[in-house]
């Protein structure tokens, strides 16, 4: 293994920071399967990711149920216990950092608002689709031990007239009863600029209302928008958040990572990361990871035990033709 990997290592253990230590013991692992290394490898996966791991959330952690529509027949949330964790995250290291903090930040709320400091407790995270930000909001989510509630736009936009600001101020009310990680995905859904010329009067009165919820929003939440259409959104809505990250397209680098791990279970022998890293600049982690699903698929599909360099063409070939 190289030695600047270990000594990442040893300086994050002697300053006590289990993020970097964590990262560098990722790259640790991810060269030795690299090498083909896989039984090291995964011993020395099972260490870092074992149950006794702070990141770890509670399995037992109970769940209510959802907030539904006035009728009760439609959840406008999905109630979740998160998964992600941040080492899954293949970012660049300074938006893990920013992540990092954001959960650090929560778990000091009163000692922040002990000092007057204000809270950075709604944010709003852009980019393109399939950049990470939901595997993001999840990862936080698992880091501070919450559940994760997942607006349903789909149920909170009604046709009827006024019902959509009345789920909202459902989903609110729901959240104020205890602490969540409240995400709001594909939120230019809901906060398109009321001066988009296609949207009714009915539009810019959700937004309106939407606004001056935000404005209101305390309680020990943290509530995350996403959207992949920033241009969208109305101009209001920017300064309402607290902090605003952006997820770019993965790098070369970040490709080569991605396909390496999503790799790692299977024999690939010949396989060359490196150049179909290299294809695949310029696209989202999704299609970093489709292909190497696809790979995998191709193989088991034609009765091979491993990935070869042809599986991965094709993957990659298929990802290219189509939009992202």
């Amino acid at each position: 293994m190289a030695g600047r990997e270990l000594k990442a290592l040893f300086r994050a253990y002697r300053e006590g920071d289990e993020l970097a230590f964590r990262r560098a013991a990722q790259e640790i692992v991810e060269e030795e399967e690299a090498k083909n290394h896989l039984a090291l490898a995964r011993d020395l996966r099972s260490l870092i990711t074992g149950s006794s791991s702070p990141l770890a959330i509670v399995p037992e952690m109970a769940l209510p149920d959802p907030p539904m529509d006035r009728e009760g027949e439609w959840p406008l949330a999905q109630v979740r216990r998160p998964e992600k964790h941040f080492e899954d995250l293949v970012l660049n290291g300074k938006l893990v950092d920013q992540l990092q903090t954001l959960a650090d930040e929560y778990r000091r709320w009163e000692e922040i608002d002990r000092r007057g400091i204000p809270r950075r407790q709604r944010i709003l995270f852009h980019g393109p689709p399939g950049c990470g930000k939901t595997s993001a909001a999840e990862a936080i989510a698992n880091e501070i031990g919450l559940p994760l509630v997942v607006v349903r736009i789909d149920a909170v936009v009604s046709s009827y007239l006024g019902e959509t600001a009345s789920n909202l101020h459902r989903i609110f009310d729901f959240v104020g009863k205890g602490s969540w990680v409240l995400l709001f995905d594909e939120f230019d859904a809901l906060g398109k600029a009321r001066d988009d010329a296609t949207e009714h009067g009915e539009v810019k009165r959700v937004i309106t209302a939407f606004l001056q919820m935000l404005d209101a929003f305390r309680g020990p939440s943290l509530l995350i928008a996403a959207t992949n259409h920033d241009h969208l959104l109305d101009p209001a809505l920017w300064r309402r958040f607290d902090d605003v990250l952006e997820f770019p397209r993965a790098t070369v680098h970040q490709s080569r990572k991605l396909l390496r791990r999503r790799l790692r279970a299977v024999h690939h022998p010949g396989v060359d990361i490196d150049a179909s890293a290299a294809r695949l600049k310029g696209k989202p982690h999704a299609a970093v990871e489709k292909v190497a699903w696809d790979a995998i698929r191709f193989s088991v599909l034609d009765d091979r035990a491993a990935v070869e360099q042809g599986d991965l063409d094709r993957a990659i070939d298929q990802a290219l033709a189509r939009p992202w």
